[in-house]
């Protein structure tokens, strides 16, 4: 057993004295100086905090067909001056309106043994916009519609501001990293000295776009119902320990 011991603590000082493994998404790293003496245990965990969005992000767009190019991006025009201003009287912000889908297609028609015939043009126009008041999430995705909204694509919730999130969820792995810590310690026979090392990974991202099923105009007095649900935040990190018996 002290052979052992004595291998894995060769191990670990070379290992120690390598750069220290970071994450791609600005890690934050901490390192003790002191020559390592005993066993090092190397470790990883996760904290995570779970809470109600505070903001969503909706793409929608409109598509309008005519026989020629022209006609087919000025009527594509025109709907779509519609739904923003409609997205507007819903008290959705210029800065929260961003165009993110432009297109035009030519349309034909494919019959067999015969060359395809230009039957006339297709333009598309999508918008992605942020609503920061999710109680008029419902209330905007019927606007639109009525206003002449053809597609909707998907939707995502988030936080407009992570930080006490993610600090939180920080507590929360450092505690759960000193802890199996001290569990393998102490299931090893020895005691946590030190921490050598700490480093950060992970944190706060928006959840990707979820498809839009079925968002049609409401017909009742009640607007289309939209549930956020609940966004995780969640840090990373790994700690190296100086372990001895």
């Amino acid at each position: 057993m002290k052979t052992l011991f004595r291998a894995v603590s060769i191990a670990a000082l070379l290992a120690v004295s390598a750069p220290a493994m970071t994450f791609a998404d600005t890690p934050v790293t901490a390192v003790a100086e002191a020559p390592v003496r005993g066993t090092v245990l190397s470790l990883s965990a996760y904290g995570e905090t779970r809470l109600a969005p505070d903001m969503a992000t909706i793409t929608l767009g409109v598509t309008a067909e005519a026989p020629t190019a022209a006609e087919a991006m000025r009527a594509n025009s025109l709907r779509m001056n519609a739904v923003i201003a409609a997205l507007k009287r819903g008290g959705i912000a210029d800065r929260d309106i961003q165009t993110s889908g432009l297109s035009l297609n030519p349309q034909y028609l494919y019959a067999e043994n015969q060359p395809p015939k230009l039957t006339g043009y297709q333009a598309s126009n999508q918008v992605t916009i942020t609503v920061r008041d999710l109680t008029r999430l419902g209330s905007a995705v019927d606007a639109v519609v009525g206003a002449g909204a053809t597609n909707i694509g998907g939707i995502s919730f988030g936080l407009q501001n992570p930080a006490a999130a993610e600090d939180a969820a920080r507590l929360a792995a450092v505690k759960a990293l000193q802890g199996k810590a001290d569990l393998y310690a102490g299931a090893l026979g020895g005691r946590i000295a030190r921490l050598i090392s700490v480093t950060e990974g992970g944190g706060y991202a928006p959840p990707p776009p979820q498809p839009v099923m079925a968002f049609a105009r409401a017909q009742a007095a009640d607007s289309t119902p939209v549930e956020g649900g609940e966004v995780k935040v969640r840090i990373d990190i790994s700690g190296i320990y100086e372990m001895q018996r």
